[in-house]
């Protein structure tokens, strides 16, 4: 293990997102993701995907698959990934050097009486922490318990002294590590849990930051004690507040309806997802925005507030319809032609200011396309318009020219005159602006609906 590999500030970040690839990624725990990226993107550096795959019950290709293509839909790019199971030899080296000083040590205590031991203190009246037991054991007494068949589980000795940092968020911090019971670190079964793998990952990759949760502050002093004792130096820590629902109720797994697939599934656009997840329980205003480096330009982790973030569905609904509204030609130009649709920039620019779905697209180029049932509810009104229809090429003028002449001709006007119009040509009572669609629809089209042919 490299133990000399301490961050330096002052070089281009790298940063990590290490999820457990143990279920779907939902908003809330993408969230630490999108920071990490943006953060990167911002300031020219790297981000590592890392996945935390040492439960191996759990862990699951299908769910690393998974993340991979919802951070991919977010545009969630790493320039490395790495998966812990992998690496386990590199755990079982650092975990030789904490014996070997005297900072893991072994334990017997069985859950039971782990959990018995913790229910007399707090009847005590005594924070429920470990009591260093097993620091008292003889070599007899061990042998003992290891004849009964027991298997040791190893501890991390925390040092009983305040832990301070600078947090990208939260300013100066600090924790009492003498209230924090010693962190398991290892299994009966020899397997790894969080602490260990996590640590020594950071330290062999030279992760310079580290922007997670603020569920993870205490993990954070005890992970720099760990640092320290495996003689490297810690990065630079951040812990952002936690998403909740509308309602204020924590996310998780369970609520699919906010996981990245659920959202994408609903037609949510990404960047609407990826400014909200972001922006929301901050000092600056959510808004759309073009791309995710526009979104890099506006996150600074110092505005981020300490109290939770709530994560409002429509609120979200509202943010992917104002995306699409302003979104360019050349941010969709693949999508409409995977979605069948050749109108070209004029269709987009046409009829993005009415979709609250991108879906919505493929209703308005049926409308150009055709065939449309018109409706007519005045035959004389649409012969005298189609009479009046002028000639082709159409442009941005045309449908201001002709309505003008239908009026003068009919003496309609405002409803009366916009509305038969409108129906004769697209079949329906609302939608984009006519004077772009005409264009589009193209004269021929336009006779054969006037005249209440389908077309």
């Amino acid at each position: 293990m490299n133990s000399s590999a301490t961050p330096s500030t002052n070089a281009a970040p790298l940063v990590r997102f290490a999820p457990s690839p143990t279920g779907y990624l939902h908003i809330g725990n993408a969230r630490p993701a999108l920071f990490n990226w943006l953060f990167a993107r911002r300031h020219r550096g790297r981000f590592l995907l890392r996945y935390d795959d040492t439960d191996v019950a759990r862990s699951k290709q299908e769910y690393a698959d998974a993340i991979a293509e919802d951070l991919g839909w977010l545009g969630v790019v790493p320039d490395e990934v790495i998966r812990q199971s992998d690496r386990i030899a590199i755990y079982d080296a650092a975990a030789h050097r904490l014996r070997a000083a005297g900072r893991l040590y072994a334990c017997y205590e069985t859950p039971d009486e782990l959990d018995r031991r913790r229910k007399r203190q707090l009847a005590r009246g005594l924070p429920p922490i470990y009591d260093r037991a097993a620091l008292k054991l003889t070599v007899e007494q061990k042998a003992a318990f290891e004849a009964e068949g027991r298997k040791p589980h190893w501890r991390f000795l925390l040092e009983g002294r305040i832990v301070t940092w600078d947090d990208l968020v939260r300013g100066p911090s600090h924790v009492d590590c003498a209230s924090l019971s010693d962190p398991v670190l290892v299994r009966e079964d020899g397997s790894y849990l969080y602490h260990l793998p996590s640590v020594v990952d950071d330290i062999e990759t030279r992760i310079t930051h580290i922007v997670r949760g603020e569920d993870h502050v205490t993990n954070t002093a005890m992970h720099i004690q760990m640092f320290e004792a495996l003689g490297a130096g810690s990065p630079v820590m951040g812990h952002v507040n936690l998403l909740t629902t509308a309602s204020g109720e924590g996310l998780s797994k369970r609520l699919g309806h906010l996981s990245l697939r659920g959202l994408r599934e609903a037609g949510v656009e990404p960047l609407a997802v990826a400014a909200l997840a972001v922006l929301v329980g901050t000092s600056d205003a959510v808004r759309p925005v073009e791309s995710l480096d526009e979104l890099a330009g506006l996150v600074e982790l110092a505005h981020v507030s300490r109290a939770p973030a709530k994560f409002d569905e429509h609120e979200l609904d509202t943010l992917s319809a104002r995306t699409l509204h302003q979104m360019p030609f050349a941010a969709v130009a693949d999508r409409l032609t995977a979605a069948g649709i050749a109108g070209g920039e004029a269709f987009w620019l046409a009829v993005r200011g009415n979709l609250a779905k991108f879906d919505e697209a493929k209703l308005w180029w049926r409308v150009v396309e055709g065939p449309v049932a018109p409706v007519i509810a005045d035959a004389g009104f649409a012969a005298k318009a189609a009479e009046l229809l002028p000639p082709e090429p159409f442009d941005g003028t045309s449908w201001k020219s002709w309505t003008q002449a239908v009026s003068a001709a009919t003496g309609s006007k405002g409803k009366a005159l916009f509305m038969p119009l409108r129906q004769a040509l697209t079949g329906l009572d609302h939608g984009p602006e006519l004077a772009a669609l005409l264009p589009l629809i193209g004269r021929e089209k336009a006779l054969k609906r006037l005249a209440g042919e389908s077309a």
